[in-house]
């Protein structure tokens, strides 16, 4: 930049001579002499602007500089009175002090801690006094249903097994989560007989995997019917051993599953926990394939919950089902765990707990007060028919319910 300027000045003495020599009409020693001392008088200003330029700027730098050093003085007297005050700090009888202090408090913490858990254990007591809870009962020891098996195989000849749906609702809201499909049998005094009065415990495995294909059946088509109609539903379908034992049928629900891949989400196979515990290898296979497909599963009548939560999360379980009423009278026959932890220790392997056979509101609160936010009961709702334009096209019962 200061190259140019001194090109112009230089441009402009050799203007200043040229006009000299013609127009004054000076001799050309007279225009060169007049032309040097027009360029030195303009360089000897060009340096006086630029000398006074930098003089600013260093100045303007002095000051900063001296406020920087202005403040990193303070900094450093700042700094050495508060080392002086730690040097001239006793620590030794405040740790004391402070160490007492604390030994005081864990006596008194371990003092409330014992009174709390004797609290607890004479409530419990009072509480098995008042009201003893049976033990869950052992499915092999369970009596068979009430209903003989031939009876139930000539019913679902007559299609007098009918499918309804029970409510799960989440806590404090109460809105929907989804709904159990349960098959029932339509008796001739037009009575509904639930899944425990005819379902088979022993034998029967062709009847019961025939009952479960056809709950898949319905429960697809009810999917799809609710999504088409703008309010899609999940569905808890059951599924036991006598599907999962059987190649043909689980090959059945993954075609199923793979024809239908737009409602899976809205699907879960509920299975008992005593039927999860007692797959063999083939199997298991089965119902991890059937996860793999991108289902939902559900562990129903769980009697405990100590079991492997990474397990259950990668065959896709989502939710765990217990029974409400022992679970709040003896939860230490569930979990090691406190009441308030389980929920939440299951839902970091995204398994949601869900309380069943609520009766009572008081049962809610407790449920959501240990974490528990979904429920099932009659409290809430029973069983109940699907809307007409949900349900599956079956033949015509022979018996109709209410006839």
């Amino acid at each position: 930049m200061q190259g140019l300027v001194y090109l112009f000045i230089a441009l402009a003495a050799l203007g200043v001579a040229g006009a000299t020599y013609f127009g004054l009409t000076f001799t050309p020693i007279e225009a060169i002499v007049t032309a040097l001392a027009f360029g030195c008088l303009a360089v000897l200003l060009v340096e006086r602007q630029l000398r006074r330029r930098a003089e600013i700027k260093l100045e303007k730098a002095v000051e900063d500089l001296s406020r920087l050093l202005s403040t990193d003085a303070q900094a450093g007297s700042v700094l050495s009175q508060r080392v002086n005050a730690l040097t001239e700090l006793k620590a030794g009888p405040r740790l004391e002090a402070i160490e007492s202090d604390l030994a005081v408090l864990g006596a008194v913490v371990k003092n409330v801690t014992e009174a709390v858990q004797d609290l607890e254990e004479r409530r419990r007591l009072l509480s098995d006094e008042r009201e003893p809870v049976a033990p869950p009962l052992d499915p092999d020891i369970m009596p068979e249903p009430v209903i003989p098996l031939e009876m139930l195989r000539q019913a679902i000849e007559d299609n007098r097994v009918v499918f309804h749906i029970e409510p799960i609702v989440t806590l404090p809201q109460r809105k929907p989560y989804g709904y159990d499909l349960l098959p029932r049998l339509v008796m001739e005094d037009g009575d509904f007989a639930d899944r425990a009065d005819f379902m088979p415990r022993h034998g029967g495995e062709e009847v019961v995997a025939r009952l479960e294909s056809d709950g898949f059946d319905e429960a697809v088509v009810i999917a799809r019917r609710s999504r088409t109609s703008g309010s899609p539903i999940t569905l808890f379908v059951p599924l036991t051993r006598a599907t999962l034992g059987s190649a043909k049928a689980v090959e059945l629900i993954l075609a199923g599953l793979d024809a239908n891949r737009a409602i899976m989400g809205s699907l879960v196979f509920a299975v008992p926990q005593s039927e999860y515990k007692a797959l063999n290898g083939k199997e298991r296979a089965s119902l991890s394939a059937i996860g793999k497909m991108g289902v939902g599963l559900s562990m129903t009548a769980a009697n405990s919950l100590r079991f492997d939560y990474a397990e259950l999360q990668g065959f896709g379980f989502r939710t765990v089902r217990i029974d409400a009423t022992r679970f709040l009278r003896q939860p230490d026959s569930f979990t090691d765990f406190h009441a308030q932890d389980i929920a939440a220790y299951g839902r970091r392997f995204g398994i949601e707990l869900v309380g069943t056979g609520t009766i009572d509101e008081q049962q809610l609160l407790h449920l959501f007060e240990d974490g528990v936010t979904l429920a099932q009961g009659p409290h809430i709702a029973g069983p109940g028919p699907v809307r007409p334009d949900l349900q599956l096209d079956r033949p015509t019962t022979i018996v109709r319910a209410g006839e």
